[in-house]
């Protein structure tokens, strides 16, 4: 079967970037050359009434997932709590979290991963209960690999690849400026990069960096989905980028709106959802045909750096990093 967006002709406009194999961490410090991070914009105050339903949350939340067990978990406080809500109307579990997260990452067995400095918190959202495995390192992204071990990026561009039972090391992989998020899609892998803006497919049997690409002018988040692709933001240069990692390929680029941030991809209807933050809104992309078609915009709560879709029913959520509610927004075909 053809996987959506890579049938027929698709732009390619990816510059390579110099992979430093073999390096250290500290010697790729000294020899790449970075640039500040990407970030979200300041969001406008809202204008249109949000679609959907708003709750209230006293929280300022940074980054929102779903576990495989289907609870929403919000990361809050500048990364020192976790909100658990089974039930999107009641009072959220707020779990202390043992150091600052940088991001949330689905785990093993429906629990939530929090990468921090100095530890991989694993959240068991049926209690709440936290597991501390231990790095020496400023843990800032993670992902389970398919043998079930933990892949952990760090801030100073290392990949760990971590037995997470006896948190030994088995792989240290540096090179990078930071190893900000990790993409998994079945044997492959790849870091974003977001001091260097790059792409870089990691070679687990192997211990080293692959090949990278360029990814925009100031490239902040990524998710995959079912086809072996993954999905960028680029924030600075208002882009949606897809690539296969198989094969690094810039698959697709598309113009998307101001300050495009966070990003989840919907199973239940083969679409993208991206968020604007410079104009509170979400709009969801079907990338089937070779290039990103809209098929839904809505306006969000303001400041929306976070999307997630519940999958019990495909509803969207978004919610607000200055404090301003919870929105859940019910998807029609």
């Amino acid at each position: 079967m053809d996987r959506p967006g890579i049938r027929g002709t698709a732009l390619v406009l990816g510059v390579a970037v110099a992979v430093l194999t073999g390096c250290s961490a500290e010697d790729a410090s000294e020899t790449i050359q970075t640039i500040e991070p990407a970030t979200p914009a300041v969001a406008p105050s809202v204008t249109p009434t949000p679609a959907g339903t708003v709750r209230p949350l006293d929280y300022r939340v940074d980054d929102l997932i779903v576990g495989e067990t289907g609870t929403l978990a919000a990361l809050a406080d500048e990364g020192t709590r976790l909100l658990l809500l089974d039930d999107p109307a009641a009072e959220p579990q707020v779990v202390t979290l043992p150091a600052e997260a940088a991001t949330l990452v689905a785990g093993p067995g429906g629990t939530i991963l929090a990468p921090a400095s100095g530890v991989v918190a694993q959240i068991d959202t049926s209690d709440g209960t936290v597991a501390e495995v231990p790095v020496d390192a400023d843990a800032v992204s993670a992902a389970v690999l398919g043998d079930g071990r933990w892949a952990v990026g760090t801030s100073d561009g290392r990949v760990l690849i971590v037995d997470p039972g006896t948190s030994e090391v088995a792989e240290t992989i540096g090179g990078l400026a930071s190893a900000d998020l990790i993409a998994v899609s079945g044997d492959s892998v790849a870091a974003l990069d977001r001091r260097q803006t790059s792409l870089t497919s990691i070679d687990i049997a192997d211990a080293h960096l692959g090949a990278a690409l360029r990814a925009g002018r100031g490239a902040t988040q990524l998710t995959t989905d079912p086809y072996g692709r993954v999905i960028v933001t680029d924030t600075t240069g208002d882009e949606l980028l897809v690539y296969t990692i198989d094969e690094l390929i810039l698959r697709q680029r598309y113009p998307v709106g101001p300050a495009p941030y966070a990003v989840a991809y919907d199973d239940q209807r083969d679409l993208v959802w991206v968020t604007l933050t410079g104009s509170n809104e979400v709009v969801g992309y079907d990338l089937s045909t070779g290039t990103a078609e809209e098929r839904h915009r809505f306006a969000t709560v303001r400041q929306p750096n976070s999307v997630a879709v519940d999958p019990a029913d495909g509803t969207l959520v978004i919610a607000s990093a200055t404090g301003d509610g919870l929105q859940r927004i019910p998807i029609e075909g």
